[in-house]
């Protein structure tokens, strides 16, 4: 179903509803994008900067395999079953936004195994900008696009780009490589996202990836 437009601007959204949480519950944050935009690299660079303040797991999606997962053990980001994946067997955003059950599942599977978790990491697998969460799956969602894809990305809009909780541009370092305009993109955000926040990254210049860290931070932070 589209999103529902306030006086047909695509640029106005109802507030997203909120999962209830209950109490002692980990925060989940979702992180989709499309293929290539860079989803797993960044989780990884949340996982290594975030593994010894917090007690953190990752989830990710694939369609017929557990790369994703299989990158992150490799890297070693978190001990191996801190980190579990989900075969969707089909278009991604639909294990993300339309049948959630294997996610939910492999949620609490998590949670079973690792009491007191702070914060899990939900990573689609990779989709088009139409690709978004549902609320009874993360409380809050990083959208990712990067640079190579073109300055007119973000003006393209769509609901990963538009409502998402944080839009990462990533990937900035390849700009005049591709003949894209960093002002432009920054521009075009703002425009098809008001008050929402963005932030442009590039992990080869910031392997911390600083302004999505300080942005989850403050989510665990409002979330206690």
């Amino acid at each position: 179903m589209p999103p529902h437009y306030l006086d047909g601007d695509p640029h106005q959204h109802p507030p997203r509803p909120k999962r209830e949480r209950r109490q002692g519950e980990p925060l989940r944050i979702g992180v989709g994008g499309p293929v290539g935009s860079g989803k797993t690299a960044l989780v990884a660079a949340l996982c290594r900067q975030l593994r010894d303040e917090l007690s953190l797991a990752v989830l990710t999606n694939d369609i017929y395999t557990t790369e994703d997962a299989d990158f992150l053990r490799r890297n070693a980001v978190l001990p191996d079953e801190r980190i579990a994946a989900v075969q969707t067997g089909g278009c991604p955003h639909t294990a993300i936004r339309d049948d959630i059950t294997a996610n939910l599942d492999a949620i609490d599977d998590l949670v079973a195994a690792h009491p007191g978790l702070d914060l899990i990491l939900v990573e689609s697998g990779g989709d088009n900008l139409t690709a978004t969460f549902s609320s009874g799956l993360v409380d809050a969602q990083i959208f990712v696009v990067d640079v190579a894809g073109g300055d007119k990305v973000p003006r393209k809009g769509g609901p990963g780009v538009t409502f998402s909780d944080l839009l990462v541009i990533n990937k900035t370092d390849l700009a005049p490589m591709v003949g894209a305009d960093l002002d432009v993109m920054r521009r075009d955000a703002a425009a098809v996202r008001g008050e929402r926040p963005f932030v442009l990254v590039s992990l080869t210049d910031d392997p911390g990836a600083g302004p999505v860290l300080a942005w989850v931070r403050d989510q665990v932070r409002v979330s206690v």
